[in-house]
């Protein structure tokens, strides 16, 4: 074996170790810091993964990468989730919809719903003592819990992600638990990477970038083990994408993609902006759009007809709930209120988001229209600092896209306020910490990249776009 390979399958081999460790130790609650020392490896063994990869022969980067897609990506597997309880969510609302009853017409505590809990979901007695339980009404003195966060409200998710949830329930054996939804979650994993790859041979573009999203950590932790939805609407998102990039006559075709993806989980939406790269007409706009919002809409009518409450559920108190309508709430706009009144913080983020997306639409390639999707979700991300390591799972996918490795920073940025948050109790300053210095990260290597690109050769990107423009009319060309 070639030395560098064999260097570059060691260090994966390590970073599978890690995440099995990682995965497997049960420190949420009673051990923050040591779980995020062990986040910290796993990111340290990703990065030397990914610069041991640029050394790799190209013959060797493919099955390499495939077979370290595939070993990171069961890590995931080993353990039930360990540090969300969103999953159990997914599992009831497939098991509300499979009896046929619309998952936004009950919260899971309501009495109406009692005949569809079992002892997984809805424990009753010792089993309540755990501290992701939260108690619902009962009678007797025997403690009724159950698993699900938010009992008491209705579902959050949309439509296309109702009906994933659904079709996991319908495909899985009696008993099973969480699992199917792991699997289907690492499935999906597995096709983001392949999509990837896909788009960027078809560009001419490098595929080692697809390791930016098959090796990265955040992948087996939060769309695998985790089993958030997430990841379904960053595998929508890139064929959205990738569909304007390599078949730019058929705008429509990845406007539905787009929809549908906005229709797993809303935050999609955020990619639009690159969607719109370079569009000059309005009917050009107007091709990717109305599919777009068509889809979404359409996706919502099937429960509207059947439901008896509102579609949207639980998403305006989370909003409120989570402190983007007021920002002295939480953690949120950390960054801006270090230096800006919090009243200021909401406009300045919208004026600010307004800007960019306006750059991106004017002037943002075409040809690659996730590098400014990328643009606008990463400061989407610095503004907003969210404090949830699976919302990163769309900016990795862009990231793995375009190539700019810098923004991996903000993904990381994430688990920093959701891990050690708990460990100094005060998310604000963590998240002003973690997403300062991601956001540093980003410009300084803007600006040494813009240094060598006024100085050297060409680099990747501007290699994509020569393979992808065909060459001027009357160029004599060369087969082979």
């Amino acid at each position: 074996m070639n030395p560098r390979t064999a260097l570059t399958a060691t260090v994966l081999a390590a970073l599978v170790a890690a995440l099995v460790l990682t995965i497997r130790y049960d420190g949420y609650v009673a051990d923050p810091g040591g779980l995020f020392l062990r986040y910290a490896a796993c990111w340290a063994l990703f990065a030397c993964a990914l610069l041991a990869l640029r050394r790799v022969p190209a013959s060797h980067v493919g099955p390499l990468l495939v077979a370290g897609a595939i070993a990171v990506t069961v890590t995931g597997l080993v353990a039930p989730p360990r540090t969300s309880t969103d999953a159990y969510r997914y599992a009831w609302d497939g098991r509300v919809q499979s009896a046929g009853v619309s998952p936004y017409d009950h919260a899971p505590r309501d009495p109406e719903l009692v005949r569809l809990r079992d002892p997984w979901l809805f424990p009753t007695g010792a089993d309540c003592s755990g501290p992701d339980r939260a108690r619902v009404p009962s009678t007797g003195s025997v403690p009724h819990c159950t698993r699900l966060n938010r009992p008491a409200v209705h579902t959050i998710y949309p439509p296309v992600a109702e009906a994933y949830f659904l079709a996991v329930d319908r495909l899985s054996p009696e008993g099973a638990r969480h699992k199917p939804l792991q699997i289907g979650s690492a499935l999906t994993a597995l096709g983001v990477t392949g999509a990837v790859v896909l788009i960027l041979r078809r560009r001419g573009a490098d595929p080692r970038r697809a390791a930016c999203w098959a090796w990265c950590p955040v992948v087996p932790v939060e769309a695998v083990n985790n089993a958030h939805v997430d990841v379904l609407g960053a595998l929508l998102a890139v064929i959205g994408l990738g569909l304007l990039a390599v078949l730019p006559g058929r705008r429509a075709l990845g406007g539905l993609v787009l929809g549908a993806a906005v229709a797993t989980k809303l935050m999609p939406a955020v990619v639009m902006p690159g969607a719109l790269s370079g569009v000059r007409r309005v009917r050009d706009a107007a091709a990717v759009l109305l599919p777009a919002g068509a889809f979404a809409v359409l996706a919502y009518l099937p429960y509207v007809l059947v439901s008896d409450g509102s579609v949207f559920g639980y998403l305006g108190g989370y909003v409120e709930e989570e402190g983007y309508d007021d920002p002295g709430a939480g953690p949120r706009y950390a960054l801006l209120r270090l230096v800006l009144p919090d009243s200021w913080a909401l406009p300045v983020v919208l004026a600010v988001m307004t800007v960019l997306s306006v750059y991106v639409m004017r002037r943002g390639d075409p040809l690659r229209p996730w590098s400014g999707a990328l643009l606008v979700t990463g400061w989407a991300f610095v503004l907003l600092t969210p404090g949830y390591s699976w919302y990163a799972l769309l900016l990795v996918a862009l990231v793995a896209l375009d190539g700019r490795w810098e923004w991996l920073g903000v993904a990381l940025a994430g688990p920093a306020v959701y891990v050690l948050g708990r460990v100094f109790d005060h998310r604000e300053p963590t998240a002003a910490i973690a997403y300062g210095l991601a956001a540093l990260l980003v410009l300084t290597a803007a600006v040494v990249r813009r240094r060598r690109k006024r100085s050297g050769p060409a680099d990747g990107s501007d290699r994509e776009r020569a393979l992808a423009s065909p060459p001027p009319a009357g160029t004599a060309t060369r087969p082979g």
